[in-house]
């Protein structure tokens, strides 16, 4: 199975690294300067489940993308989207899987309309990773994982097929076929940390610790999962559970991805985790307060920085 991974960041760079390490075909699809960094220092990945550098991984510019691939890994930001979607294009033919990996789920419809809804699996993963400054993917701690399938709940021979290849390369697989449901899910996990630690602008302990700081928190999950319930995706009991006590955990430390790009002077995908939800609560007619102040802060740093 031919693999083309979109993009060698944080997200394709671990993944799509970790799958090269195990011997799969993989090509990664990227800018000139990237291509440049990959040809001259290698792709690095530090990790606490070892570290490892691949000499000249294959890669490819989007000027030079002229066959069909079997499974696209599409792992860019939500602001990147229409670029991505214009570079791999080139790829995509009649039996091209599309596996993206982005926040949120206003993504599908923009890939289906542009590919057809048959090309385009559900997907999302778990993993806590940056680059460096001198380019390495660092990944922060020891999650790892893809979860993926076919939004209509099959598990079809292309997911089997498509699993078989991922599994046995040092991360988490998992073929579900929930995977709308489990997307919907990590959105509300991550529109919840993500909005309060970038509104914060602090970890989850140091939010804690303020006053008000746990009503904060658990009333910005209030939200985010009753936009979820509106839509027919109620989050399920043990994630519940599991989501109030890493967002109650005194003293934690964790923060989400967003908050890392703020610090860094970064774009965010606030439309696309934060928006979105409002949007769509806006739509069912539930009152979301503490989202719209957070949406607010979010567009205020981007007109801030420019964007």
């Amino acid at each position: 199975m031919r693999i083309l991974v979109v993009g060698a960041g944080a997200i394709g760079g671990y993944f799509g690294g970790r799958l090269l390490q195990a011997g799969r075909d993989v090509t990664f699809l990227v800018r000139p300067k990237r291509a440049a960094e990959l040809q001259t220092h290698g792709l690095v990945i530090n990790s606490p489940h070892g570290d490892v550098t691949l000499r000249d991984p294959p890669v490819v510019l989007a000027t030079e993308l002229n066959q069909p691939f079997d499974l696209i890994l599409l792992s860019c930001k939500a602001f990147d989207l229409d670029d991505a979607i214009a570079s791999f294009a080139p790829a995509v033919g009649p039996g091209t899987a599309i596996l993206p990996l982005l926040n949120g789920i206003a993504h599908l419809d923009v890939l289906d309309r542009k590919f057809g809804a048959d090309r385009v699996l559900g997907g999302q993963c778990v993993v806590a990773a940056t680059l460096n400054a001198v380019r390495q993917v660092v990944q922060l701690n020891p999650m790892h994982s893809i979860t993926f399938g076919e939004r209509d709940g099959t598990v079809s021979a292309r997911v089997e097929a498509i699993a078989a290849i991922l599994s046995g390369a040092m991360f988490e697989v998992h073929a579900s076929p929930l995977i709308l449901q489990e997307m919907w899910e990590k959105w509300v996990f991550l529109a919840t940390l993500a909005g309060a630690t970038c509104a914060m602008r602090a970890t989850v302990g140091n939010v804690l610790a303020a006053p008000g700081g746990a009503d904060f928190i658990l009333g910005v999950l209030d939200e985010c999962t009753a936009v979820a319930s509106a839509s027919g995706y109620a989050p399920r009991g043990p994630f519940l559970e599991r989501t109030r006590g890493m967002v109650t955990a005194a003293g934690s430390p964790l923060t989400a991805s967003m908050f890392r790009d703020i610090q860094a002077g970064a774009p965010i995908e606030s439309e696309h985790v934060i928006g979105d939800l409002i949007a769509r609560g806006d739509a069912a007619k539930t009152p979301l307060p503490r989202l719209r102040v957070i949406f607010t802060h979010l567009q205020a740093y981007q007109l801030q920085r420019g964007g």
